[in-house]
């Protein structure tokens, strides 16, 4: 795609991010975890979110997917289920009060993904080949900093340069060139600190080992890491464990003392109604009973007075539950049982969870001016060849499949051809006039980007969409035509309006005076192609056909309001969830200079190989012409 300025031109490869996604809900065992890229990669359990690096971007497709899995490896399997994160906080805290917290936090962040990754190769040792790789390139990167580093006097990056290649190095006599004097007289020092990571089995000891390293370094090192490496992450949650302790009362009683008296069993106890008011109740009163027992003295007194039962207490007397063997005895981490719905999502997001906060605005269209109809009959007009020959193949396919007999049948009409009577054993002289359906069971809707990137396009994507009209309505099948676009002006975060023009309507699409309609379409603001999608394939649900096909007209990737990331991912998954409820989803890309590898790559990514990229917009109806023609006979032979 031709742009003036671009900040930011990266393409998400949505097939990658969705295999990354199925990975680290696999390997979580949660199905709410998502995956996402950032600068550095970390664990995110308040959020439920797991970080895939920028830093293998750019690089050749083996480096980068393996790259992005080991991150995935490290996050999920490795931080999720090894990482003491009450360690983690600790550690955290302390690195605050250095003098260079920075070369701290990044040493302890790195030293735990060393020590994890061997874990995580030992319980899956089909996981080595995506490590192998990540070593390959860190230690290419950093052998290449620390180059730069030592020609730039930053010495603490030097150091940290060093502890990589010493953790990775393929011999233990790595030769050290001289830093500085004052970092050479510690300098084996920190090597035999570094070596002990080899012999750490947790959390704490990393945590211990980075404290010696940084208390050695605290007098020879004069200032903090300048780059940032990696980044140690610590949610606010993760340090909070549940327990029913918290509920209890902390303070203490003014008297805890016993009472002498015992109880004699004949103590006499007194009901006295208490009036209460909640929501539901139709006459609240204007007195209310409230106490606290805020002292007393403990007794023996036990009280038989239980209350009766009623039939509403069935519903409460409900606990959902599961039994198992638990492995460890300590309960104070678990999550609350029965917190998880595995169809809640989908409840609270129907039409994605990038669109959570997407609303759906129908707009009809107003009756069209003179300037509209005049517009519209010229665009008729220069259509009327392509209409007509299209028509003359359907129908031509019709009356074909109207007349075609079959034959060689055991019962039927007498065939004229008697010869097989004398040449075969098995008799099949008859045959049957099949009298088929002079009706296309088929239904079209045909999806309009109406962003403002369209303003260039928008009169010959016209002259497509009026080719679409007149051929289907020429040939009887039902069709609706709508142009979506995303307000940037309203967009919030907690609602984003999208409208629907609905310019042809499956009611009156094939009424002889609509058309004109169409001329309405101009370019608008944004464009939320997944939420579109997902919108227009409930409407096609709703329909009776057998062969339903969504045709979308697009000009570019999606671009939202918080829809930049996810954006290209969301409407792949919106184009395979429609497939898989039996909608033929095709893009037509529209284009006036052209399309370069990076564009067709993202199209390729979002629908596969179902998208047709138009050279030019003048070739448009060129295009749509054999395309149509065979999405109908489709429909006829099937």
């Amino acid at each position: 795609m031709y742009r003036f300025i671009d900040f930011n031109d990266e393409k998400i490869d949505s097939l990658l991010m969705m295999e990354l996604s199925d990975l680290a809900k696999t390997l979580v065992k949660d199905p709410d975890y998502e995956v996402e890229l950032r600068v550095h990669s970390y664990l995110d359990m308040a959020d439920k979110k797991i970080y895939a690096s920028h830093f293998w971007n750019h690089r050749s497709e083996a480096y980068m997917v393996s790259g992005m899995k080991s991150d995935i490896y490290l996050r999920a399997l490795g931080n999720y289920y090894f990482t003491d994160p009450k360690v983690v906080r600790k550690f955290l805290d302390w690195s605050q009060h250095t003098s260079f917290p920075r070369f701290a936090k990044q040493l302890f962040s790195l030293a735990e993904d060393l020590r994890i990754e061997e874990i995580c190769k030992r319980k899956r040792p089909g996981m080595r080949r995506e490590f192998i790789n990540r070593r390959k390139v860190y230690l290419g990167f950093f052998q290449n900093q620390w180059k730069v580093n030592m020609e730039r006097s930053l010495f603490t990056d030097v150091l940290f340069n060093l502890a990589y290649l010493v953790w990775n190095a393929q011999t233990p006599l790595l030769n050290i060139p001289q830093i500085h004097p004052d970092i050479d007289q510690v300098i084996t020092l920190y090597r035999e600190n570094l070596e002990r990571l080899f012999d750490a089995n947790s959390t704490e000891e990393i945590a211990h080992i980075c404290t010696q390293i940084v208390q050695l370094l605290e007098g020879v090192v004069k200032r903090d890491l300048l780059n940032d490496y990696f980044h140690l992450h610590i949610s606010e949650t993760e340090d909070q464990s549940a327990d029913y302790r918290d509920l209890l009362r902390k303070d203490q009683l003014i008297n805890d003392d016993q009472s002498d008296k015992k109880a004699t069993g004949d103590e006499e106890f007194f009901k006295e109604e208490m009036k209460t008011w909640h929501r539901e109740t139709s006459d609240p009163g204007k007195n209310f009973l409230q106490f606290d027992l805020d002292q007393g003295t403990q007794t023996d007194i036990l009280t038989n007075e239980a209350r009766e039962g009623e039939a509403g207490d069935q519903a409460l007397a409900i606990v959902k539950g599961k039994t198992g063997k638990s492995q460890y005895k300590d309960y104070s981490n678990m999550e609350e049982l029965g917190r998880k719905n595995n169809g809640n999502d989908s409840v609270q997001a129907p039409y994605g969870i990038e669109n959570r906060y997407a609303e759906a605005i129908f707009l009809k269209p107003s009756y069209p001016n003179n300037e509209e109809l005049s517009q519209y009959h010229f665009y008729k007009e220069a259509m009327v060849l392509y209409q007509k020959k299209l028509k003359r193949t359907i129908d031509m396919t019709l009356e074909h499949k109207k007349q075609l007999p079959r034959t060689r049948l055991q019962m039927g009409r007498l065939d004229k051809k008697l010869i097989e009577f004398f040449t075969d054993e098995q008799k099949r002289l008859f045959y049957k006039k099949t009298e088929k359906s002079t009706k296309i069971d088929a239904v079209f809707s045909l999806l309009v980007d109406c962003s403002a990137s369209m303003q260039d396009k928008m009169d010959e994507t016209k002259k497509g969409i009026t080719l679409f009209h007149e051929a289907l309505k020429s040939v009887r099948v039902p069709h609706e035509i709508t142009g979506f676009w995303e307000d940037a002006n309203e967009a919030t975060k907690t609602r984003q309006p999208n409208y629907f023009s609905q310019s042809i309507t499956f009611s009156n699409s094939l009424k002889k005076k609509t058309g004109p309609e169409i001329m309405q379409l101009q370019a608008e603001e944004d464009n939320r192609d997944g939420f579109a999608i997902r919108v227009m394939t409930e409407r096609l649900l709703n329909r009776g056909e057998k062969q339903k096909f969504l045709i979308i007209f697009s000009d570019g990737e999606p671009a939202a309001f918080g829809y930049d990331q996810n954006g290209i991912i969301d409407t792949h998954m919106a184009v395979t969830d429609a497939r898989k409820m039996g909608i033929e989803v095709i893009n037509i890309y529209l284009s006036v200079n052209g399309v370069g590898d990076e564009q067709r790559k993202v199209f390729q990514n979002i629908y596969g190989a179902y998208s047709l990229i138009s050279p030019s917009i003048e070739t448009l109806p060129e295009l749509l012409f054999p395309l149509l023609k065979k999405l109908l006979l489709k429909s006829l032979n099937d």
